[in-house]
């Protein structure tokens, strides 16, 4: 736990070594921050990121004697939701140039003309 001077806010800063199996996964850094301007602390995550997985580490209030309340979460294939996203963007660009669709809506106008004309 360290103190940190922002340019609106001061903090307090833990650093936190996350470990699988005793190998160290990440080191992240969550603050508890306080702005100049409003007196209400805010929680800065400290975020790890991966292709597969996403780890959130988030400080909770201070217990006293040094202990503190951390929240910790485990985000598995958060990545595969905006993969999901882009490929279904691709499938309707596709789907928009597919000649069949530019024929139908010419042949539906031609006959809302046509019927238009004949009122």
């Amino acid at each position: 736990m360290s103190r940190v001077q922002g340019a609106n806010y001061t903090a307090i800063r833990a650093e936190m070594e996350l470990s699988r199996n005793g190998e160290i996964v990440a080191v992240v850094y969550p603050e508890k921050r306080v702005y100049n301007v409003r007196s209400s602390p805010m929680t800065e995550a400290g975020i790890d990121a991966a292709w597969h997985r996403d780890l959130f580490v988030a400080l909770g209030e201070d217990l006293g004697a040094g202990a503190w309340s951390v929240r910790l979460q485990y985000k598995p294939m958060v990545r595969f939701i905006w993969i999901g996203a882009v490929i279904m963007a691709i499938g309707g660009f596709i789907a928009t140039t597919d000649r069949r669709y530019r024929i139908t809506l010419r042949e539906n106008a031609a006959a809302a003309a046509d019927a238009a004309v004949a009122r």
